[in-house]
């Protein structure tokens, strides 16, 4: 099965079914913090979390700019880059956890977002532990007016790793709000990091068969992302003391390949690798090459011949 002309179901190819054109993603920056750096879990974050939380390239709010102000700020770039400044967008909150904070600010931030008539999506990214009963009711409500989409920071189902990153939550938590999200008729994104320390590759695979696994159809959308070792981090010193491997290129790409094909077609792939900043990355530094990773793993389909059920890459 083919999506356009990918072997995947790719977002791209999801959006252009639901809105008959391509959709834009303005990454927007909320002005929150995290529970594993404001002192309620931690101080210092995830160990692969840098000091933007994710979110370096997202519309600063350093200058105090509202969430409009900063859409049209990136709506900006996006007409620059893509030599077009019409189109539909999708308002993503990437930095830091983008539910912790009172339901009062939350409401006048993501109104903000979804009253912007090219606005399409509202999309948020946080932690299963950021998402008490009032805020469910919020997203519930926002969703009656446009589509409402969590991206819900797994990275992986095991205890050990977890605890090894300080991510400071246990799995019970994301399926107790993966649960009580898709009761709200939220779509829910699974992140997953793929070469986390001391994962071997049949621990990732258990992680993508319990995000496959999770109701009728899986997950609703999955990122898949590459460690990337960034300078400032707790995990840029083990690695420069030579206690974290990373994946090649081509390892990274068949793991990808593998990943892709335990999932149900149902699952949209949201992304398949990811980009770190430039000015930041330690390793793997391959990564940089977004084309390049790409092209491999276009390479890598074609070379290879898997099917898993209804979905066939090749």
């Amino acid at each position: 099965m083919f999506w356009n002309d990918k072997p995947y179901h790719s977002l791209d190819y999801e959006l252009k079914m639901q809105y008959g054109q391509k959709v834009y993603k303005l990454a927007l920056d909320g002005g929150m913090t995290c529970p594993n750096r404001d002192g309620s879990l931690g101080t210092k974050g995830c160990i692969f979390c840098s000091s933007g939380g994710s979110g370096e390239f997202a519309e600063s709010k350093g200058l105090h700019a509202s969430v409009t102000e900063q859409i049209q700020s990136a709506k900006a770039q996006v007409a620059l880059k893509m030599n077009t400044a019409d189109g539909l967008y999708i308002a993503y909150f990437q930095s830091y956890t983008n539910t912790y904070a009172p339901a009062a600010y939350l409401r006048e931030l993501f109104t903000q977002a979804i009253s912007q008539p090219d606005v399409a999506v509202l999309s948020i990214a946080t932690r299963p532990d950021c998402l008490p009963p009032e805020i469910i009711l919020l997203l519930k409500e926002l969703n009656c007016i446009k589509p409402v989409w969590v991206e819900l920071g797994l990275q992986t189902i095991h205890d050990s790793t977890a605890e090894f990153i300080r991510r400071g939550y246990p799995l019970t938590d994301f399926y107790h709000a993966w649960k009580s999200l898709k009761e709200a008729g939220i779509t829910v994104i699974a992140h997953v990091i793929l070469g986390l320390p001391g994962e071997s590759k049949d621990m990732i695979f258990e992680t993508i068969r319990y995000l496959g696994r999770l109701g009728d159809h899986g997950i609703d959308g999955i990122k898949l992302q590459l460690l990337h070792i960034l300078e400032g981090t707790d995990l840029a010193d083990l690695y420069k003391k030579g206690a974290v491997p990373v994946y090649s290129l081509l390892e990274y790409t068949d793991l990808v390949i593998d990943c892709l094909a335990l999932l149900p077609p149902s699952v949209v792939i949201h992304r398949l690798s990811g980009d770190g900043p430039k000015e930041l990355l330690l390793a793997p530094l391959w990564s940089g090459n977004k084309r390049q990773v790409l092209n491999t793993l276009t390479k890598r389909l074609k070379e290879r011949g898997i099917c898993q059920g209804d979905r066939y890459l090749v």
